[in-house]
C-alpha cells in the first residue's frame, strides 16, 4: 500500500523570499541610523532675513537657503573660491552630529548696501566674516564682540562710520582684522590691544586717528600691520621693535613725529617695511643694517638725514629702495648699485654729493639721483645698450656738466640742471601748453596742447621738448610693476562740466612725484591752469571701487599751494572736470610744478597702486603784454636813453656802494644766526601788504604791527613790522628769528622767513584765519568749538609745549601760555605763537635773572612772587588754559558772582564738593563726561602751588590720551586757601587795577609781543606785562643747535 502526501503549493518563491529578507535587514537599519543634522533653526532664520535686507541671491544653487542652508558646497573647502559667493560653510559635528552651525559667511565684492542688521547676532559660532568691498554704512554693533570663537573679521573697503567698538577687544581668537578704507573717526580703542593672537591687522585708511594706544605692545604675534593715511599722531611707537614676528609694516601718510625707533633694529623677519611724511624730528638709517630679509625698503619724505650707510648693502634680498625726499649728504656707498637682487633705486631730493658710482648691477633698472648735487663724469653703464634697454636714469638738477660727447646721450639734460640754463640769452617764451599723457590737440579756443605722450616716461625718466618745456617722474608702484608700465590712465568715458572732454580721455599719473618744467621764459608773472578729472575710480554710484581717494600736493615754484588736493572732491565726484589757476611770479626764466604725493589717499582702490597724482592739461599764459617789434622809432629812442641812464646808474651805483659797505658789519650779524631761512626784500612786503596798509592790520604789539600779506606768488602770509620806536629793536629780532628757524613743530606756529634792510626788521609767518583760541572761545569771532575740537586743541596745545621742553634744542620756556598766544588754522589745530621771545636755558639753568614777563590770571605762583622760571611755570599757564577750554569762559570776570568771578577758585569749589561737570561750558549740546573727568583732573594737577607738584607736558599727554593714571588730587593750592578774594583793599594804592587781558587785544597771526605795564608794590619791584613782553639775556650762538627742518620746498 502506498501513501501519497499531496502538499499545497508554496506562498513564495525562493528568490522573492530573499529579497524580501534583505529589504526588511535594509528597513531594520534605517529605522535604527540617527536623523541628518539639521542647521540650528535661529541660525536659518537670521541668515534668510541677512540675505534678504542685503538683496543677495545665490550663485547657481550652490547651497540651499530656502531651506536646509548647510547643503552641498557649505558642506565642502569651497568657501574661499571665487564662484562661490556669497558662501558659507558649516559644523555639523555639534550634538552628536546631529546639528549644523554656520561657521563662516562671505559677501563679498559684490557692492551690496545696507546696515549690519542685529539679526547677525544670532551666529554666535562665526569663525570668519568677510564682508569686505561692498557699500555698508551705519556704524559697527558692540555685538560683534560677542563672537567669541571669530577668527578672521574682514570689513575693509565699505562706508562704515562712527567710533570703532571697544567690544572688539573682547575677541581673544582673532588672527586677522581688516576695517581699511571706510570713514570711522575717534581713536583706536585700548582693548584691541587684547587680542594678542592678532597676527594681519590694517587699518589704512580707516579713519581713525590719534596715537597707537599703548596696549598694543602686547600684539608680539604681529605679522602684518597696515596703518597708512590715517591721522595718527605722536610718536611711532618703540613697542613695535619688540613685535620681531613683524614681516610687514606701512606707516605712510600719518602725523607720526619722529625719529624712527631705534628698537626696529630688532625686527630682523620684516620683509617689508614703508615708513613716510614724518615731522618735526630727523631720524638716522642706522637701524636697518640687520634687517636682511628685507625686499622692499621705503623711508621716504621722513626728514632722515645723516649719510647713507654703509652697512646698507648687507641687504641683497633687496629689490626696491626708496630713500628719496630726506637729508641725506655725503657720496654713494660704493657698492650700492652691485646688490644682485636690486631692481630699483630712489635717492632723488637730497643733499647727496659725489660722482656716479662706476659700476651697477645689469639687475638694476630704474635710478632716480635727481634733485641732489652729484657732478662729475659719466661712467660707461649710462650709455644706452642692448643689456640696458629698459634702464630708467633721472639725474635732473644735479650740477652735471655737459658737451658735445655727452648731451646726446642725455637729450635735453642740459637744460634740467640746477638753474635750469637753456635760453637764459635768447628770445624768451612766454606761454606753453602740454596734453599731459596724451597727443597734441587743439581745444576750441585754438589753443594748441602739445604732446607729451612719451612711453618710456616711468619710474625714473623725464622728458624735453624742444628745450621749451619738459617733465620728470620718480616713483613706483611696486605691488604691479608688469601691470602698469605706461604711467597714463585713459577712459572711454566722456568727462562732465567742460567744453573739452577730449582733452581729459588721458591724464598722466605718478605713484610719487610728477614734475612738468617751463623752460627760457620771460621773467613776469604768469596764470597757471592746471586740469584735473578724476577717471580711474567708479562711477557706478554705490561701489566699492569709486570709494577711492587720490590726494596728493601741489607746488609752484617750490611752495607748496595746496595741501591734500582731492580731485574729486574738489570737483564734486568722478569723471568731472576741474579747472586750477595758480598766479605765479616768474624771475629766473624758468617755472616748475610739482605734484607730490605725500602718502595720503587710499592706496587699493580699484587696484593697488591707484594713489598719486593725476593731470590731464597744463597751460601757462603771461600776465603781461607782450613787446611789439614794430616800432624802430621807439628802439632808437631807447638806446640813447638808455645810454644816458648807464650814465647816471653809474653815478648812483658808487654813492650806493659806499652806503652799503658802512652797513655790512650791521647785516652780517642778522645774515649769520641760526639756521637759514627765506629771505624777502622789503618792496615784496611792502607790496605784499599793500604799503601796510591799514585795511590789512591784524594787530598791534609791543614790537610794532602785524600785517596780513599776500605774496606774489599768491600766499597769504603774517607780516610783523618791528616798529621804529620799539626798545628792543635788533637784538631781540635776531634772538626771535634764530630760535623760531630752529624750532618747528606740527603745533607751533611757523616762522617763513624774514626781512632786514638798513634798520628795517620784518618777520613772516604763516597766516592761521581762524585767529586766536581767546577769541573763538570766548564769543569773540563766529567760531564754535565743539567738544572734540575742544579736547583736541587741549592735546595739541600740550604737544606743541612739550617738544619745547623736552625736545627742542635749545629747550625752551614759553613764558606766557594763554588762550590768546595759541592760534587756530583752518582746520582748528593748535599752534602756539610767541615762543621766539621765550627764554632759552639748557638743562643746568633753572632760574633767570630778568624781569618777570607774563599775564596776570596765568602766572605761575613762583614765577610772580620771586622770578624762579622753569618749565613748570608754563604747565601752570596750561591749566588754566584748560579750565577755559572746559568752561568757555577767561579766567576772571568782573560781572560774575563773586564765588564764580575767578576761574581758578570756581573750579576747586566745584571739584571739593563733586560737581566739577558743572564747571563745562553750557553752551556745549553735548560731551565726553570721561573726557571732561580726565581734563579737569589734569587741569587742577597742573595749577598745584608747588611746581613740584605739577607734572611734566609729556607725562600730561600720556594722561589726557589714558596712557597713564591721573594722580589723584588732594591738595588746594595754599594761593587759593590763602588768599582772601572778598578783600576789596586796594593793594595797589592808587593805582588802576591790572587787567587780565592784553592791553592790545592779540590777533591770529599776531606774534609780537603786547605792550608792557609797570606795577610797583611797597615792598616788591615786579614787572609784569599783560602781553607777552620777554626781556631776553644775552644768548650765546652756540647754544642754537639746529634741530632740523621741514623739506616744505619740493
Amino acid at each position: 500500500m502506498v501513501f501519497r502526501f499531496n502538499f499545497p503549493a508554496p506562498l513564495i518563491s525562493l528568490s522573492n523570499f530573499i529579497i524580501i529578507f534583505f529589504l526588511c535587514v535594509m528597513m531594520l537599519q534605517k529605522s535604527s541610523a540617527q536623523p541628518a543634522p539639521r542647521t540650528d533653526p535661529s541660525e536659518v532664520s537670521a541668515l534668510n532675513s541677512i540675505f534678504e535686507k542685503w538683496d543677495v541671491q545665490i550663485p547657481r544653487n550652490l547651497w540651499n537657503i530656502s531651506g536646509e542652508p548647510c547643503t552641498g558646497t557649505a558642506l565642502g573647502q569651497d568657501f574661499d573660491e571665487d564662484y562661490n559667493n556669497p558662501s558659507i560653510e558649516c559644523d555639523c559635528s555639534f550634538d552628536n552630529n546631529s546639528t549644523c552651525h554656520i561657521i563662516k559667511l562671505k559677501v563679498q565684492q559684490l557692492n551690496r548696501q545696507g546696515v549690519i542688521p542685529e539679526e547677525l547676532a544670532a551666529l554666535t559660532y562665526l569663525t570668519v566674516l568677510k564682508i569686505d568691498q561692498n557699500s555698508f554704512t551705519g556704524t559697527l554693533p558692540a555685538f560683534l564682540g560677542n563672537f567669541s570663537s571669530m577668527m578672521y573679521l574682514s570689513l575693509a573697503h565699505n562706508q562704515f562710520s562712527g567710533t570703532i567698538p571697544r567690544e572688539l577687544g573682547n575677541l581673544k581668537e582673532l588672527i586677522m582684522l581688516a576695517i581699511s578704507s571706510n570713514n570711522f573717526s575717534g581713536t583706536l580703542p585700548p582693548e584691541l590691544g587684547n587680542l594678542v593672537n592678532m597676527r594681519l591687522l590694517y587699518l589704512d585708511s580707516c579713519g581713525a586717528g590719534g596715537e597707537i594706544p599703548s596696549t598694543f605692545a602686547r600684539l608680539t604675534n604681529m605679522r602684518e600691520m597696515w596703518a597708512s593715511d590715517n591721522p595718527f599722531s605722536g610718536k611711532i611707537p618703540s613697542f613695535i621693535g619688540n613685535w620681531t614676528q613683524l614681516e610687514k609694516l606701512r606707516l605712510q601718510g600719518n602725523n607720526f613725529e619722529g625719529p624712527i625707533p631705534a628698537s626696529f633694529s630688532n625686527l630682523t623677519l620684516l620683509q617689508s617695511l614703508r615708513i613716510s611724511d614724518l615731522q618735526n624730528v630727523s631720524s638716522s638709517l642706522d637701524f636697518i643694517t640687520d634687517l636682511r630679509n628685507l625686499t622692499d625698503l621705503i623711508i621716504r619724505n621722513a626728514l632722515v638725514s645723516g649719510p647713507i650707510p654703509t652697512g646698507i648693502i648687507q641687504l641683497q634680498k633687496l629689490v626696491t629702495l626708496d630713500l628719496s625726499f630726506n637729508n641725506l649728504n655725503g657720496s654713494l656707498p660704493q657698492t650700492l648699485m652691485n646688490m644682485s637682487s636690486l631692481v630699483s633705486l630712489f635717492l632723488g631730493n637730497n643733499s647727496l654729493t659725489g660722482s656716479l658710482l662706476p659700476d651697477k648691477s645689469e639687475n638694476l633698472q630704474n635710478i632716480d639721483l635727481s634733485y641732489n648735487h652729484l657732478s662729475g663724469s659719466f661712467p660707461r653703464w649710462v650709455i644706452p645698450s642692448w643689456a640696458m634697454a629698459n634702464l630708467q636714469l633721472n639725474l635732473v638738477a644735479n650740477n652735471f656738466n655737459f658737451d658735445s660727447s655727452n648731451t646726446s646721450i642725455f637729450l635735453g639734460l642740459n637744460c634740467l640742471q640746477r638753474g635750469f640754463p637753456c635760453h637764459r640769452n635768447t628770445t624768451p617764451y612766454t606761454s606753453f601748453a602740454i596734453k599731459c599723457g596724451g597727443s597734441e590737440m587743439r581745444s576750441t579756443n585754438n589753443i594748441l596742447f602739445e604732446a607729451e605722450n612719451a612711453t618710456t616716461l616711468g619710474p625714473a625718466s623725464y622728458y624735453v621738448h624742444e628745450e621749451k618745456w619738459a617733465v620728470s617722474n620718480g616713483g613706483i608702484v611696486i605691488d604691479r610693476i608688469q601691470r602698469d608700465p605706461s604711467f597714463v590712465a585713459s577712459t572711454s568715458i566722456q568727462v562732465n562740466n567742460t567744453r573739452y572732454p577730449e582733452l581729459y580721455r588721458t591724464s598722466r599719473k605718478s605713484p610719487g612725484s610728477l614734475r612738468y618744467y617751463g623752460l627760457g621764459l620771460e621773467n613776469g608773472p604768469y596764470t597757471i591752469t592746471l586740469f584735473f578729472a578724476e577717471t580711474v575710480f567708479n562711477r557706478t554710484p554705490h561701489t566699492w571701487q569709486g570709494h577711492g581717494r587720490r590726494v596728493f600736493d601741489i607746488y609752484i615754484q617750490g611752495n607748496r599751494r595746496q595741501k591734500d588736493f582731492d580731485i574729486s572732491k574738489e570737483a564734486g565726484g568722478i569723471g568731472i572736470a576741474l579747472e586750477k589757476n595758480f598766479d605765479v611770479i616768474v624771475t629766473q626764466s624758468y617755472l616748475e610744478i610739482h605734484l607730490f604725493w605725500a602718502g595720503k589717499g587710499t592706496c587699493c582702490i580699484p587696484e593697488q597702486g591707484d594713489y598719486g597724482p593725476l593731470i590731464s592739461a597744463i597751460r601757462v599764459s603771461a600776465g603781461f603784454k607782450l613787446k611789439s617789434n614794430s616800432n624802430k622809432t621807439g628802439m632808437i629812442i631807447g638806446i640813447v636813453a638808455g645810454v644816458t641812464c648807464v650814465s647816471l646808474l653809474l653815478l648812483v651805483f658808487g654813492v650806493y656802494m659806499k652806503r652799503k659797505r658802512s652797513k655790512h658789519a650791521e647785516e652780517d650779524e642778522f645774515l649769520g644766526i641760526g639756521p637759514k631761512v627765506k629771505t624777502y626784500t622789503y618792496a615784496e612786503l611792502r607790496s605784499a601788504t599793500a604799503d601796510f596798509s591799514s585795511s590789512n592790520l591784524l594787530g598791534e604789539g609791543g614790537f610794532g604791527h602785524v600785517y596780513k600779506g599776500i605774496l606774489s606768488d599768491g600766499s597769504v602770509v603774517a607780516v610783523k613790522q618791528l616798529s621804529v620806536a620799539s626798545h628792543h629793536g635788533k637784538s631781540q629780532f635776531i634772538t626771535e628769528i634764530s630760535t623760531i628757524s630752529a624750532v618747528q613743530h606740527w603745533n607751533l606756529v611757523k616762522l617763513h622767513g624774514s626781512c632786514i634792510e638798513g634798520s628795517k626788521r620784518l618777520v613772516v609767518y604763516e597766516y592761521l584765519e581762524n585767529k586766536s583760541l581767546d577769541q573763538a572761545l570766548f564769543g569773540k569771532n563766529n567760531l564754535h568749538l565743539d567738544w572734540s575740537t575742544r579736547f583736541n586743541i587741549c592735546l595739541g596745545t600740550a604737544r606743541g609745549l612739550a617738544y619745547l621742553h623736552e625736545e627742542s634744542r635749545p629747550r625752551i620756556v614759553h613764558r606766557d601760555v594763554k588762550s590768546s598766544n595759541i592760534l587756530l588754522d583752518g582746520e582748528l589745530c593748535p599752534k602756539i605763537s610767541d615762543f621766539g621771545l621765550a627764554k632759552l636755558y639748557d638743562d643746568k639753568r633753572t632760574h633767570m635773572s630778568t624781569h618777570v614777563a607774563g599775564t596776570i590770571g596765568y602766572l605761575a605762583p613762583e614765577y610772580a612772587m620771586r622770578g624762579h622760571l622753569t618749565s613748570k611755570a608754563d604747565v601752570f599757564g596750561f591749566g588754566v588754559v584748560c579750565l577755559e577750554i572746559l568752561s568757555g569762559r577767561p579766567n576772571s570776570e568782573e560781572n560774575l558772582d563773586p564765588e564764580r568771578k575767578y576761574l581758578l577758585q570756581w573750579a576747586w569749589s566745584l571739584y571739593e564738593s563733586n560737581r566739577h561737570l558743572e564747571l563745562i561750558d553750557p553752551s556745549l549740546s553735548s560731551f565726553d563726561e570721561q573726557e571732561a573727568t580726565r581734563m579737569i583732573g589734569v587741569a587742577l594737577l597742573c595749577v598745584q602751588a608747588s611746581p613740584t607738584l605739577r607734572p611734566a607736558m609729556s607725562r600730561v599727554i600720556a594722561m589726557l590720551s589714558c596712557d597713564a593714571e591721573i594722580t589723584p588730587v588732594t591738595t588746594k593750592p595754599s594761593y587759593l586757601t590763602d588768599w582772601d578774594f572778598n578783600d576789596i583793599t586796594n593793594t595797589f594804592g592808587d593805582e588802576e587795577p591790572i587787567s587780565s587781558e592784553s592791553t592790545t587785544m592779540l590777533t591770529a597771526t599776531e606774534t609780537a609781543t603786547t605792550t608792557t605795564t609797570t606795577t610797583t608794590n611797597t615792598t616788591t619791584n615786579t614787572t609784569i606785562s599783560t602781553g607777552v613782553e620777554s626781556m631776553s639775556s644775552p644768548i650765546m650762538l652756540s647754544e642754537l643747535i639746529n634741530n632740523g627742518s621741514l623739506r616744505e620746498g619740493r
